[in-house]
């Protein structure tokens, strides 16, 4: 409730006018056979509801984020005849062909902000952006939230925010919306991903999931009236061509204030940091969209890429940024460097190579492209979202060969061994090529059905005639280099591996991170998986499927909430450990002298330096 003086008289403005509308969520394209029919009878019942003003969607529009689930979906949401504002969830965004960059191309935004009623709703993505990991709303996200906080037309207006997840630790950075949010007035959250309808409360403001659009069991799917009356929010389930269902949740619409409230709420510590003296930080680099990849190193640059799609390069020794390129489209690729020249691809459906700043050369690709790059005597090997892999000239740009049989699209960095060079791709197959001539050497598949257990985002590793592979399905893998033939594929007993794994420095041991946060170490000759080392870390539940690296005798492991872990390679007790941030770490790069720089999700670029006494056990 407001109040401006009008004459000299205190009037009151009720922000709270009667108004309806309909919430959808979770209407998963492409994934369940019913999911289009499901929607298309949800948008008929809601036309033939006039005293509907407008839609909200929120989240989960396909089921794979593919560009035909968005493109059907949004043909689908074309005949609705009234208003409709969407924003993405993780389905739309973490296994996208596109880098997520589709959903904005398609529908226009990742965000959605209008004003009905007297109130500002206000939604963004969710995130993981490309990466399994816990929820992140994106670095450009939050940047967009403050920009419309800082202009609202009236500080006091109601707001709503929508978000696909609960606005609670199931998202690494929910404590940055929130704390924006509180400093205004906030009176309501809208959110999915639960698939039922639940009423919330979000740090004492009101919260309400809205339901899966999918029928499930059911024969019939269903959404959501939602009621606006008198300071009182009313949600109803309404299934199409039935009668509207019960008021089945209601919630108090008010100004909070919470700029008076002492409660405590839980927020990310640091303190951690103060545990080990011998690692200090030396320099921090904030981007204002998310860092969706690792960084590699060029003597004395650090150099990276972001979600804006800038290529840049840091000092290694103060952070100062050196020079920089932009493409037009997200960048999730890690780069690759050689002889002075950066290899990376672009959403914008190129790759480039860009040497201090300058454009050599760039290649059209038929799709966006998440790939990351691999470079090895003047030629860039990269796989793409069109169904190629291709080698290109490092000088010239020119296509060397081009591979055009990939069923998936392609988000790791290919591994080169000997002649081979191997890859995997969301289609649940695994390929190796001849790397002179690209020609299939053999592919290998892992029988799963569902496409999300794809040997896809781990980084595979090669030792004694054998590649190693981990995915989303727990199973390791171990295949002859030569033929393709399983040599051992099995399950960690009582452990779940995923995606993240990393090879010894002597090449004798294949270290995996598994889901349950325990990492061992496994044979890389034994004839049937055996796990031979393990360290005493306990990381509890993790996700991040960010590479494992051993460096000088020093084991360093990722995590998705923003810390890595250090410990030593041969005993696995723990050296030391740093947080950068709360979000997922994507790399992990020692830089010489002592120095490590960590790269997270939100746009973070972090240096440290470790002491020799540190470092040692």
């Amino acid at each position: 409730m407001t109040f401006f003086f009008l004459g000299g008289l205190l009037v009151r403005l009720s922000a709270q006018s009667s108004f309806k509308f309909a919430h959808i969520s979770d209407t998963h394209i492409g994934g369940a056979v019913t999911a289009a029919e499901d929607l298309r009878n949800t948008v008929r019942d809601i036309n033939a509801d006039s005293s509907l003003k407008f839609v909200v969607i929120t989240g989960d529009i396909t089921e794979f984020g593919a560009d035909t689930e968005l493109r059907e979906a949004r043909a689908i949401l074309d005949s609705l005849n009234k208003p409709w504002h969407i924003i993405p969830g993780n389905h739309d965004a973490n296994w996208s062909e596109s880098g997520a960059n589709s959903f904005r191309t398609i529908f226009g935004s990742e965000t959605t902000g209008f004003q009905y009623g007297g109130y500002l709703f206000a939604g963004t993505a969710c995130g993981p952006n490309m990466r399994m990991g816990p929820g992140q709303v994106p670095r450009e996200n939050i940047v967009w939230l403050d920009s419309v906080l800082d202009h609202l037309p009236n500080p006091d207006i109601p707001i709503v925010y929508m978000n696909h997840y609960p606005q609670d630790s199931s998202q690494n950075n929910w404590y940055e919306a929130m704390d924006r949010l509180k400093r205004h007035n906030i009176q309501l959250i809208l959110c999915g991903h639960g698939h039922n309808n639940h009423l919330l409360n979000f740090e004492g403001v009101p919260g309400i999931m809205g339901r899966s659009n999918l029928r499930g069991k059911d024969s019939i799917g269903g959404y959501n009236i939602v009621s606006f009356r008198r300071d009182t929010v009313y949600y109803q389930q309404k299934r199409p061509g039935l009668a509207l269902g019960p008021v089945w949740a209601k919630a108090a619409l008010y100004n909070h204030h919470f700029s008076g409230d002492t409660t405590h709420y839980y927020r990310p510590s640091f303190a951690v940091n103060a545990e080990y003296p011998g690692v200090k930080k030396v320099w921090e680099y904030q981007a204002q969209s998310d860092m969706g990849t690792g960084n590699v190193l060029d003597g004395n640059e650090v150099i990276g890429t972001d979600t804006d799609g800038w290529l840049f390069a840091l000092d290694s020794r103060t952070g100062r940024k050196l020079w920089s390129y932009r493409s037009a489209g997200k960048v999730y690729s890690t780069p690759a460097v050689a002889d002075g020249r950066v290899v990376f691809a672009s959403t914008d459906k190129n790759i480039y190579c860009v040497k201090k700043g300058r454009l050599v050369w760039k290649f059209e690709t038929g799709k966006p492209d998440v790939a990351a790059p691999v470079i090895e005597s003047g030629t860039v090997y990269i796989g793409g979202s069109d169904g190629h892999f291709r080698a290109l000239d490092l000088a010239t740009g020119q296509l060397r060969w081009d591979f055009s049989e990939v069923r998936g699209f392609v988000v790791d960095r290919p591994l080169i061994y000997g002649s081979t060079i191997y890859f995997g791709c969301w289609a649940n197959d695994f390929y190796a090529l001849d790397k002179h001539s690209g020609r299939l050497v053999w592919k290998w598949n892992s029988g799963a059905s569902n496409r999300m257990f794809s040997p896809a985002a781990c980084w595979p590793v090669a030792a004694h005639g054998r590649v190693f592979i981990v995915a989303p399905d727990n199973v390791m893998t171990a295949l002859d280099a030569g033929t393709g033939a399983v040599v051992w594929r099995q399950r960690a007993p009582g452990l779940r591996v995923r995606e993240s794994m990393g090879l010894s420095a002597d090449s004798s041991t294949v270290f995996v991170k598994t889901m349950d946060g325990v990492l061992i170490g496994v044979s890389a000759t034994d004839p049937a998986l055996n796990v031979g080392w393990q360290s005493e870390l306990r990381l509890g539940y993790e996700l991040s499927p960010t590479r494992l690296l051993e460096d000088k005798g020093a084991l360093y492991v990722p995590t998705h909430s923003g810390m890595i872990w250090v410990v030593d390679r041969s005993s696995g007790k723990l050296l030391w450990r740093y947080k950068a941030s709360n979000c997922m770490v994507n790399g992990i790069l020692p830089t010489g002298e002592g120095r490590v720089v960590i790269s997270t999700m939100d746009g973070k670029l972090t240096c440290v330096a470790v002491t020799a006494t540190q470092a040692r056990p």
